[in-house]
């Protein structure tokens, strides 16, 4: 369905069955997944969070200074890139890291027409270290990454197998929509991204599709056109 898409996974991607930390296991696992579409000829971008090592908002919302807590969280994002890269190349798939805050000894600095040529090349590119600002999240470099490198649509992988009209954990008849717009969302106060990032996606018709990465190859469904077990949010 698709020539470049741009993946967000949240840091807990990562962790499988531990309580924090990058599980080898399951990174593979997600590798292999990105294996399938890569060999499908798509261009794959990713943004992954770093929640798994360390939430800046959580420790700011202690006592820490925001920016700090901020800056610790973005280099939490930089392990699970290096995580990943090493998985993805694992099985033989070709990968660059690049970074909004310069670390030339592990990973190169972002520079859009570069990350651009990677993927034109068939390199997978993951983006780290968020925008490089504080009091921004890794939806919002989601969003800002995808419009830069004019990605055609954002997957977001969750916990759960799309957008519901509430938290289906908590509320058993809660439904899931196949497709909702993005003013309606707004409307219903549905939290897909934060407002920063869904404004972005908004404003620019970036589509973005909520899906369950939980269940095997619901990665490689989405990208096929299996949208059974997900929700496409467009204008």
């Amino acid at each position: 369905m698709y020539k470049r898409i741009l993946i967000k996974f949240s840091g807990e991607a990562l962790k499988g069955p531990s309580t924090s930390g990058v599980d080898p296991d399951r990174t593979g696992q997600i590798a292999k997944q990105i294996k399938e579409i890569v060999e499908k000829k798509i261009e794959v971008s990713i943004v992954i969070g770093g929640g798994n090592i360390f939430r800046g908002l959580s420790a700011s919302r202690k006592g820490m200074d925001r920016t700090t807590a901020d800056y610790m969280g973005m280099l939490a994002t930089v392990i699970n890139a290096l995580a990943l890269q090493d998985a993805l190349e694992a099985n033989n798939v070709e990968t660059r890291v690049q970074t909004a805050i310069e670390m030339r000894q592990i990973a190169e600095p972002y520079i859009r027409r570069r990350a651009i040529r990677h993927l034109e090349k068939g390199r997978v590119i993951i983006f780290a270290a968020g925008t490089g600002n504080p009091f921004f999240t890794t939806d919002t470099t989601a969003a800002l990454r995808a419009n830069e490198i004019n990605a055609e649509v954002i997957l977001k992988a969750t916990k759960v197998d799309g957008v519901y009209t509430s938290d289906p954990k908590v509320d058993p008849t809660a439904k899931r929509y196949d497709k909702i717009s993005f003013q309606e969302a707004l409307e219903k106060r549905l939290q897909v991204m934060d407002s920063t990032a869904f404004s972005m996606c908004m404003d620019n018709s970036m589509p973005i599709i909520v899906f369950d990465f939980g269940n095997p190859n619901s990665l490689v469904n989405v990208v096929e056109g299996n949208t059974e077990n997900s929700t496409m949010i467009t204008n």
